[in-house]
This record gives C-alpha cells, sequence and structure tokens, in this order.
C-alpha cells in the first residue's frame, strides 16, 4: 500500500511515513509513485500521486506543507498550507499546527521527520550534503525549541537514503565535510572516499541531546524500489511526511 511500507506512529500521536516508488501514475523514468514536481513528470500525474499518497495515509492532500529545496540550512515556520503564495526556498518547516502534515522530497539525500508529541510541534527536514555541512538540522531544531519543544522530548525519523557504502566523492570532499561533521566520515564498499549523510545527521542529533532516534536501513542507491538520483540520473522523488493528531 502506497507509504504504508514505512509508516510508524508514537502512543502520543506523533506520525512518521516514508513512500517508496510504487502505487503511483508516472510513467517511465518516473514511474510509479514520483512526489516531485521539479523533475519533469507531468504536474497532473504529480497531483495524482501527492493525493493517492495523502489518502494511503490518512490525509488531506491539501493539508500537505511543501518546500522548494535548494540544499541549504532556511527555515520557514508554518501553520497552514502555502495555498496561493509562493512556495518558499527553504529547507526545513516546522509547525505547532496540528493535523498539518509537513513533507520533504528526496532521493538520496536524507529526509529528516522530526515531533515532539507533548509540546506539539513538528518538523521536516531535507539533508543532503550540502545541508549537513550549512546546518539545516541543527537549525531546525532549533526552530523547534522556540517553539517550546524540548530535544530530550524529541522523536526523530530518518528515511531511506544513500548509504555510506555508495556515497563516492573526492578525498577532497570527504575531508572538508568530515571537518565540519566527523560522523559522516565513510569508505565505499570498493574502498574510496565516501560521505555518509545519515550517519552525520544522527550525530547531529545526538550532540542537540535528541535521543529517541531511528535511521532507516534502507540505501535508496541499492533498492530497485526507490528513486536515487546518483543510480538514475533523470529520476523521481519520494517523500517523507510527518504529523501531529
Amino acid at each position: 500500500m502506497i507509504g504504508q511500507r514505512s509508516a510508524t506512529s508514537t502512543p502520543n500521536g506523533a506520525h512518521f511515513a516514508f513512500t517508496d516508488r510504487w502505487g503511483g501514475v508516472s510513467a517511465v523514468p518516473y514511474e510509479e509513485l514520483n512526489l516531485g514536481g521539479a523533475v519533469g513528470d507531468d504536474p497532473g500525474a504529480v497531483r495524482t500521486n501527492r493525493r493517492l499518497a495523502a489518502e494511503a495515509l490518512g490525509l488531506d492532500a491539501a493539508r500537505v506543507v511543501w518546500m522548494n529545496q535548494v540544499h541549504g540550512a532556511e527555515v520557514a515556520v508554518v501553520d497552514a498550507p502555502w495555498g496561493d503564495r509562493p512556495v518558499p526556498s527553504v529547507d526545513a518547516v516546522v509547525t505547532t499546527a496540528r493535523g498539518l502534515a509537513l513533507a520533504v522530497l528526496t532521493a538520496d539525500c536524507v529526509p529528516v521527520l522530526l515531533a515532539d508529541p507533548v509540546a506539539g510541534v513538528a518538523a521536516a527536514a531535507h539533508a543532503g550534503r550540502p545541508g549537513l555541512v550549512a546546518g539545516v538540522v541543527p537549525a531546525a531544531v532549533r526552530a523547534m525549541t522556540e517553539l517550546g519543544a524540548d530535544p530530550a522530548r524529541v522523536v526523530a525519523r530518518t528515511g531511506p537514503a544513500v548509504c555510506g557504502r555508495c556515497y563516492e566523492v573526492p578525498e577532497r570532499m570527504r575531508a572538508e565535510v568530515a571537518a565540519v561533521e566527523p560522523g559522516a566520515y565513510a569508505e565505499t564498499s570498493w574502498g574510496t572516499p565516501a560521505v555518509d549523510v545519515a550517519a552525520g545527521v544522527h550525530a547531529q542529533l545526538d550532540r542537540l541531546g535528541v535521543r529517541d532516534r531511528e535511521r532507516s536501513p534502507v540505501c535508496t542507491r541499492e533498492s530497485k524500489d526507490h528513486f536515487s538520483y546518483r543510480r538514475d540520473r533523470t529520476t523521481g522523488r519520494l517523500a517523507g511526511y510527518v504529523w501531529l493528531d
């Protein structure tokens, strides 16, 4: 079922979901459940896919907040969908509006979903290699704490992303990333320099005091059930969703 492959909830009403690529209407090379609107797919197919994914999760597609992601560290605090307003260029969104779902698009980058159900604060962040270095995840957590969240109560879930065994980079790039976040230092399965963005994200969350964390075991580059930009270049986008009852 769409979106249910990795959907979880906490007893106090925080919900997290990550889609795979199946169950939608997009044609090759975006088959099937492409949720990204800026990758060249038919806009009508994307709208249908977003509706199908939302319905599978028990959500109203009109109550999902999307971002114009730019690999930065800017955060927007939202209390409603954008409607007719321009979608801002940010890589994290935070809300105190219960029932409002926040969405993040990825195809190798790390989708980061955060919630403090007690304070009623949720956030979604897009953490690729540039965003990791820029500090998008700490920025999102800071925005949450300013709205009353406590890192000790925050539940963090990261979804399917390219793993450190597959994310090959030049040695100089690995060194630059590791200088900012040592936890991202990695080596490919074939012995060359690599970056593990998800490990870096979890290291940052740990330093921020976020203890309730889970990392998806899925590597998007290795999994044919998930979109991967590094593997396919022209491809669709997965989504991660977070919301509070």
